[in-house]
C-alpha cells in the first residue's frame, strides 16, 4: 500500500492475517483523525472485492491501481463497496430522517445500507445479506463510527457476529471508548498512530501544497503526524487564525482582557463551517459548527501546552496554563452538549481571564 505511509504495523497485522487465509469479517480501525485508517479501509476492499487479488496466495494487501475493482472504487462507483456515514440521512426515503440534525449516525442509515429493517413505514432487505453485485464479496465502511447510538449499535451486533460468506465490515472510530464491549468482542482490532517526522515528510511532498516556509512549519507541528488534520489546516487556513489570536493571546498573558476575542473565535468557527457546508453539498452546520470549534479549540489547547512547556524548562509555577488546558478541556465536552456556541467562546474567554498570572509568561 504506497499510499499508506507511516502505518507499518497496522499494516503488518492485516498482511498476517490475510496471510494466514482466515481474514477475519469484522475490523475496528482506531487511532487519532486523520492519521490514514479510512485511506486503509479503501485500500483494504481494492484487495477484498478484487478476485484476482485474492487468488495471488501471497498474503499482499497492494491493490492493482490499474485494475477495473481500483477504479470503480476511486470512482466512487463500485456496487459492492457500501461507506456509511451520518450524511446518508440526507438521501433516505425517509422524510423524518432526512430532516435530522446530521449529528449523529441514525440506527434508520444502518436499517437502510446495511443490517435492513423497517424505517419510515417501510421495510428494507439487508444490503449486507444481498448478493454481492459483481460476485465477488462485499465490505461495509462506517466512518466515524462511535457516531453510532446504542440502538444503532446493538442493531449492529448479529450482523457483526455472524456477516455472510465474503462481507467484510470495517468500523473506522478515533473514540473506541465509545463504542459498546460486546461490539469490540465481536471484532479484530488495528492500531494506527501518528506519523514520524520523516512520514510527514513524505506526505507534504506528495501534497505539494503552496506554502511559505512559516506556514508549514506551523501546520507540521500543529498536526502533530496526522496529515488528514495537516490538509484541513492548509485548505482552511488555521495558521491565519493562529496570527488572529496571536494578539488577543498577548492581551491575556498580560493581565488585560481581549474583549473582542470571543467573537473572534465565533467568527472564525462559522467562517470554517460556512465554506465547509459550501464544499459538502450535503453536510449539516450544525456538525460543521462543532468540528470547527474543536480545530480553534486545539489551537488555543497548544498555545496552553507550549507556555507551560516553557513554564517547566524554567522551573516556574505552571498553574495558570494547567489552569488554561482544563477550560479548554471543559469546553470540548460542553460541544457534545446543547449549550450555545457563543456563549461557550465567551465563557472559556471570561474564564481564562481570572486564572491569576502567578510568574510571568
Amino acid at each position: 500500500m504506497a499510499s499508506i505511509l507511516g502505518q507499518s504495523r497496522a499494516l503488518e497485522t492485516l498482511t498476517a492475517a490475510r496471510r494466514s487465509g482466515r481474514f477475519p469479517h469484522a475490523w475496528i480501525f482506531f487511532g487519532p483523525r486523520g492519521v490514514g485508517k479510512f485511506t486503509t479501509a479503501i485500500e483494504l476492499a481494492k484487495v477484498l472485492l478484487d478476485p484476482q487479488a485474492r487468488r495471488d496466495g501471497i498474503g499482499s494487501i497492494a491493490a492493482d491501481p490499474a485494475s477495473e475493482v481500483s477504479r470503480f472504487i476511486e470512482s466512487g462507483t463500485h456496487p459492492d463497496l457500501h461507506v456509511i456515514r451520518k450524511e446518508l440521512a440526507v438521501y433516505s426515503g425517509d422524510s423524518d430522517l432526512r430532516k435530522k440534525k446530521l449529528m449523529n449516525i441514525p440506527v434508520d442509515v444502518l436499517r437502510e445500507h446495511m443490517i435492513g429493517g423497517q424505517t419510515g413505514g417501510r421495510y428494507h432487505d439487508a444490503p449486507a445479506h444481498l448478493t454481492a453485485v459483481l460476485g465477488h464479496g462485499k465490505v461495509f465502511i462506517i466512518d466515524e463510527a462511535e457516531l453510532l447510538d446504542l440502538t444503532g449499535q446493538n442493531a449492529l451486533l448479529k450482523t457483526l457476529e455472524e456477516p455472510p460468506p465474503q462481507t467484510y465490515i470495517v468500523l473506522i472510530t478515533n473514540q473506541p471508548q465509545r463504542l459498546l464491549p460486546t461490539i469490540h468482542s465481536r471484532c479484530q482490532h488495528v492500531q494506527f498512530v501518528p506519523l514520524c517526522r520523516e512520514a510527514m515528510a513524505a506526505w507534504f511532498e506528495q501534497a505539494a501544497f503552496d506554502l511559505d516556509e512559516d506556514e508549514r512549519a506551523w501546520i507540521e507541528q500543529f498536526a502533530a503526524g496526522a496529515p488528514g488534520l495537516a490538509q484541513l489546516a492548509a485548505e482552511y487556513g488555521f495558521h491565519h487564525w493562529q496570527q488572529a489570536l496571536d494578539p488577543m493571546f498577548e492581551e491575556l498573558e498580560a493581565g488585560t482582557f481581549p474583549a473582542a476575542m470571543g467573537s473572534t473565535l465565533a467568527e472564525l468557527i462559522e467562517g470554517y463551517a460556512g465554506a465547509w457546508v459550501k464544499a459538502h453539498h450535503n453536510a449539516s452546520k450544525d456538525a460543521a459548527n462543532k468540528q470547527g470549534a474543536r480545530h480553534l479549540l486545539s489551537i488555543v489547547a497548544d498555545h496552553a501546552r507550549g507556555k507551560l512547556a516553557a513554564r517547566i524548562d524554567r522551573d516556574e509555577d505552571p498553574a495558570r496554563w494547567l489552569g488554561v488546558i482544563d477550560l479548554v478541556h471543559q469546553a470540548e465536552v460542553q460541544l457534545d452538549t446543547n449549550v450555545n456556541l457563543k456563549l461557550l467562546l465567551e465563557n472559556l474567554v471570561v474564564q481564562w481571564a481570572q486564572i491569576p498570572a502567578g510568574v510571568p509568561a
